[in-house]
C-alpha cells in the first residue's frame, strides 16, 4: 500500500459530498469549501512480520469566510455523524479505501475555529482519521 494511494482514496471518499472540493495534497491556494488530506504520522510494525502499519491523517475542512451566515451551518453538517454532508460517513463509506487498507476510522473533530488564508479569515476544522493497512 502506498501513502499516496491511501491519501487519494480518502480524497475520493470525501469527494462524494456535494459541493465540497477535495485535495489529496496541500494546495497552493485553497478554494473553500475544501477538504485537504494531510499525513500526520505513521506507526510501523503493529503486527508480526510488518503485517500492520497505522497511518494517521488530518482532513482539514475549510468551510467559508467566518462572517458568512451559512459557514457555521455548513460546518455543522460536516461534523454530524449522519447525513449527506457527514465527513465521517463519507470517509468510512469504503472502509478498504479501494483495497488500499484493512480499515479506516474517523475518531475526532478538532481545531474548530478561524484560520487566516491570505487576507481573509475562514471557519475550519480538522478531522482525525486512522487508517490500518499493510
Amino acid at each position: 500500500m502506498s501513502i499516496t494511494a491511501i491519501r487519494d482514496a480518502l480524497a475520493t471518499n470525501i469527494g462524494t459530498i456535494s459541493g465540497l472540493r477535495t485535495s489529496a495534497e496541500i494546495p497552493d491556494n485553497p478554494n473553500p469549501p475544501q477538504a485537504v488530506v494531510q499525513l500526520q504520522s505513521v506507526n510501523y510494525d503493529g503486527a508480526f512480520q510488518q503485517g500492520l502499519t497505522t497511518y494517521n491523517f488530518l482532513i482539514s475542512v475549510i468551510v467559508g469566510r467566518v462572517d458568512e451566515r451559512g459557514a457555521q451551518r455548513a460546518l455543522d453538517g460536516y461534523a454530524s455523524s449522519t447525513g449527506a454532508n457527514s465527513i465521517k460517513l463519507a470517509v468510512q463509506s469504503d472502509k478498504t479505501l479501494g483495497g488500499n487498507a484493512y480499515d479506516v476510522r474517523v475518531t475526532d473533530m478538532t481545531n474548530i475555529g478561524a484560520v487566516l488564508l491570505g487576507d481573509a479569515t475562514y471557519l475550519a476544522a480538522d478531522f482525525v482519521v486512522t487508517v490500518y493497512a499493510n
